[in-house]
């Protein structure tokens, strides 16, 4: 996997295909850095840090915009000074590449503030 992930664009899942293998996932964290595989390779997870309240809403507010200009929505939960970020698709239950995608431009989004 030489292609930098972050370039790519989700695609829409119509479902019908199985997800990721653990295996499979695997292989993308290396594209990911700070994002766990968790719930035995179901769902990829990422903790932010902030210097306050405000840096974590701007955050989330990016995070936001992005999913809904991919198309691909995440689970956030924020507070004072973190964020959380978890990435599935639902309509596989499981891990897609869009997970990855995402994961990939979050972090961009995290490198610019």
């Amino acid at each position: 996997m030489t292609e930098n992930i972050a370039k790519k664009s989700c695609t829409p899942c119509r479902g019908g295909i199985p997800p990721l293998t653990r295996d499979e996932a695997a292989g993308f964290l290396s594209q990911t850095p700070g994002w766990d595989l968790l719930d035995d390779g179901h769902l990829i997870r990422r903790k932010f840090k902030f210097g306050d309240f405000k840096q974590a809403l701007a955050f989330v507010d990016e995070v936001g915009r992005l999913a809904e200009e991919e198309g691909h929505h995440p689970d956030v939960c924020f507070g004072w000074g973190h964020a959380e970020v978890s990435l599935w698709t639902h309509k596989i239950n499981g891990l897609h590449e869009n997970d990855f995608i995402m994961a990939a431009k979050i972090n961009e989004l995290q490198k610019a503030s």
